[in-house]
């Protein structure tokens, strides 16, 4: 399928913004969504909306088929050894503070290591140093490479046998980097730590094999891979998800309730506590679908070739900076840069007035920003829908932003 055929698909980008044909190059925030993720919600609320599991009525059976269907396209779209290991949530967030408040309370103790990065996402940082301020366990960073990368003699003098978690983001949402996760978990596994991944900017990018991987927990966000908002996925090796003890109580994740007692259902549906996330999984499922139809080797290749001719072009732009590694095959779809003597924001702000969506700020990775010596960035991201078409007008719309500020000032 050729991108003008892809792009039909996404009914959002046949509009104007400002006056002129939206150019959407902000897909790290979240992705669009195609007509087949739209038309499986709409026919989920229009013919058999109902709740999972607790019913034996039709409605009850079809929307029960289709919630664990989806949980079953999970599996395979990441190659989980069965359902158990995947658990429905609102996304990667609340994926990593599962793991942090369930698993990281109840095995870290003073003196402990959590190891990170510092270009994780905030909500990669933020679960860690509240399960160490709660344990005494200690929080530490790898070191990263003049081009942002990670050295795998850096990981192997940082993680020690006293690291008993190591969480690395698979892609960068900032620079793009794609991080060598099989290469660090094998290296973590040797010091007794586990491998959490936050895999919200790889799973909508490339192919993800957690099996391959051997990463130990593996969080993903539905809406940054065409599908709905508010749904995601934890996957957890089976061994780990059994000793762990849910964190949210209710209806649907109990086998049996006493006056002073209960106990849980098995998994996954123990972590998975009252109404669960119905629509969103269709909705997942649908986006699954319509992205295996597609292809990830396929959508990696194109946008492989879409950061090569980005950073080609954008780099013809007088007082560009871009940030992370120019090599476009050790990034993903992610290009974040800024012009010298103009804000970051202002640079958004006149690519909006051309109809370009890019993102602004610091992009939850305040830490990053700090190592990278500035306050905000800003970022496009590209994804199946993009076309060198949409880069060539960023750069007509950086020039534009450049010659007006240089005008003013």
């Amino acid at each position: 399928m050729h991108i003008p055929e892809i792009r039909e698909l996404f009914p959002i980008l046949h509009q104007e913004v400002n006056g002129n044909p939206l150019v959407y190059l902000d897909s790290a925030a979240t992705s669009q969504k195609p007509v087949q993720v739209i038309e499986a919600l709409d026919r989920y609320y229009r013919e058999y909306n109902s709740n999972v599991h607790r019913g034996v009525h039709t409605l009850g059976t079809k929307a029960t088929d289709g919630y664990e269907g989806a949980r079953e396209k999970v599996r395979k779209f990441i190659n989980a050894k069965s359902i158990e290991e995947v658990i429905f949530t609102r996304g990667t967030t609340t994926s990593l503070n599962l793991v942090a408040a369930s698993y990281g309370s109840a095995n870290l103790s003073e003196g402990d290591e959590i190891v990170i990065t510092y270009m994780e996402h905030h909500s990669n940082i933020i679960p860690w140093q509240q399960v160490a301020k709660e344990t005494g366990a200690v929080l530490k960073y790898f070191p990263l490479q003049e081009d942002a990368t990670l050295s795998l003699d850096d990981v192997k003098k940082t993680i020690t046998p006293n690291t008993k978690i190591v969480a690395v983001m698979h892609v960068s949402n900032v620079l793009g980097v794609i991080n060598p996760i099989k290469e660090i978990a094998k290296i973590a596994h040797e010091n007794g730590a586990v491998m959490v991944v936050d895999g919200a900017q790889s799973t909508p990018h490339l192919k993800v094999d957690v099996q391959d991987l051997d990463c130990d927990f593996f969080a993903l966000s539905g809406h940054k891979m065409c599908g709905p908002t508010g749904i995601g996925a934890l996957y957890g090796k089976k061994h780990l998800l059994e000793k762990m003890e849910p964190i949210e109580f209710g209806g649907e994740m109990i086998d049996f309730v006493g006056l002073q007692e209960s106990t849980w259902k098995e998994l996954p549906w123990k972590f998975e506590g009252g109404t669960p996330i119905i629509a969103g999984a269709i909705g997942l499922g649908a986006a699954i679908d319509f992205l295996e139809e597609i292809g990830l080797d396929h959508i990696e290749a194109h946008e492989h070739k879409l950061a090569a001719y980005a950073i080609e072009k954008m780099s013809t732009v007088e007082g560009m900076t871009i940030y992370g590694p120019k090599d476009s095959s050790k990034r993903a779809g992610v290009v974040t840069f800024n012009i010298s003597d103009v804000h970051p924001h202002d640079v958004a702000t006149v690519l909006d007035a051309e109809g370009i969506a890019v993102r602004a700020g610091h992009h939850c990775a305040q830490p990053l920003m700090k190592w990278l010596n500035v306050s905000a960035t800003a970022r496009a991201s590209f994804y199946l829908y993009n076309s060198e078409e949409d880069i060539d007008k960023l750069v007509a719309g950086l020039v534009k932003t450049k010659e007006y500020f240089s005008d003013v000032f």
